[in-house]
């Protein structure tokens, strides 16, 4: 039987197509706009890679520090809604405005705000799976969200490129093009998340009480404690901690990493935009192997040959190397993230999927933190870009480790009898 997505599934993978947009953005025109500013302000290839990465990393720990807490909030009676608004209004503005700011420094300051309120909006989107959708049809919900947002980002990416590709012809500054590319983007990013704010509604939540926040830092205290006795759950958090930490590290730092070896801006560019595209039938086909194999087998592949890419780019040195790297990258970006997410939404309670996610949130991309930082470091400590994106091998390896061991813990309690929801 085909499956067939309800209305509101539908809308709900809508904002998968404009939030996908914003993070098109980021891994694409946004270091290269940034490169353009520290180049004018006379920073080395070496300060800006460090720079951007330093950046990115405080956003992630922004989410790392408010994450849980808001998480928590939201699980409360019509709060989620209100605040997924807000972070949206602030990321999308963000992303309007970008372009307007002449400085570089001034630009990582909103460049921090924009992405901090999209990566907080990503929270309680995440945590709204549980409410639009059933926990068996979850892997194909977030499966089909990662897969049409890959391909909706492409719209507004595709326009803004033009702009920027051909801004010296039409008589428009680099800077211009770049700033219509911003607000084209941020206007997308807002339409397609209005079907989703006028249909959505919180099914699972807590009451409201007269001392909220308090309230809501207990039950995340408690949760913090459940989630740390149940080994399964723990163990499978911190595996995730380190494999996605890799993988948005490479998302993150791959155009500002293409920029730093002397790349050309528009084969980088239309790289990235073939990665997209091979990325919607790559998420669509593994998550039907993931139904005849298993969910954790597809994990597990993907982590591998992630491991694989991150030893790649040592070699790398040509635009044929980047594009080799940007079609693999594709072929696992969406899966791993789209599988782990319905992975973890499976096994938590969905009433408070806010507070369990915003915990999800710390271990995933709040925490990618430790990738860029490893990349700023050992590019500035020796010097050698190739280097310090390879250096992310080891948090594959670790992922990798710790993930088997979740799965055999998982195994060990269907063995014992015990339920399991995966």
């Amino acid at each position: 039987m085909k499956f067939k997505l309800t209305p509101l599934e539908k809308k709900w993978i809508l904002y998968d197509v404009g939030n996908s947009a914003f993070a098109m953005l980021t891994a694409t025109i946004l270091p290269i706009y940034f490169n353009y500013l520290a180049k004018k302000a006379g920073l080395s290839s070496v300060d800006y890679l460090a720079y951007w990465g330093y950046a990115v990393s405080i956003c992630t720990l922004l989410i790392a520090i408010m994450g849980p807490i808001l998480g928590a909030i939201a699980d409360v009676k019509d709060l989620k809604k209100k605040l997924f608004e807000l972070c949206l209004l602030l990321g999308v503005f963000g992303c309007a405005m970008i372009g307007f700011v002449p400085s570089w420094f001034f630009f990582l300051i909103v460049f921090i705000l924009t992405n901090t309120g999209y990566s907080a909006s990503l929270i309680f989107y995440d945590a709204m799976l549980t409410d639009v959708t059933e926990p068996k049809r979850m892997d194909t919900v977030s499966s089909q969200g990662f897969a049409w947002g890959y391909i909706g980002s492409c719209v507004p990416f595709t326009i803004g490129l033009a702009f920027v590709l051909f801004a010296s012809k039409s008589g428009i500054s680099l800077q211009k093009a770049m700033t219509i590319a911003f607000v084209i983007t941020a206007f997308w990013w807002l339409l397609t998340t209005l079907p989703l704010l006028k249909a959505y509604q919180q099914r699972y939540y807590v009451e409201k009480t007269e001392k909220m926040v308090s309230s809501s830092m207990r039950r995340l205290k408690t949760t913090i404690k459940n989630v740390c006795r149940n080994k399964k759950v723990f163990t499978f958090l911190l595996a995730y901690f380190f494999y996605i930490d890799g993988v948005f590290t490479v998302i993150d730092m791959a155009t500002a990493y293409g920029q730093a070896l002397g790349l050309d801006s528009s084969g980088l560019l239309l790289a990235l935009l073939v990665t997209q595209i091979v990325a919607f039938p790559s998420v669509l086909i593994l998550n039907e192997l993931a139904k005849k194999i298993s969910s954790t087998t597809i994990i597990t592949i993907c982590i591998i040959a992630y491991l694989g890419i991150s030893l790649y780019a040592y070699t790398m040195k040509t635009q044929l190397d980047f594009w080799i790297l940007a079609i693999a990258v594709g072929m696992f970006q969406g899966t791993i993230q789209a599988l782990s997410r319905s992975y973890f939404g499976k096994i938590i309670p969905a009433e408070k999927s806010g507070e369990y996610f915003g915990l999800y949130d710390i271990f995933g991309k709040g925490a990618s933190i430790l990738g860029t930082i490893i990349v700023s470091l050992v590019s500035q400590l020796t010097g050698n870009l190739n280097l310090s994106v390879s250096a992310l091998s080891i948090l594959f390896l670790i992922g990798l480790f710790l993930f088997r061991k979740a799965v055999r813990l998982n195994q060990k309690n269907s063995e014992c009898g015990q339920t399991t929801n995966v």
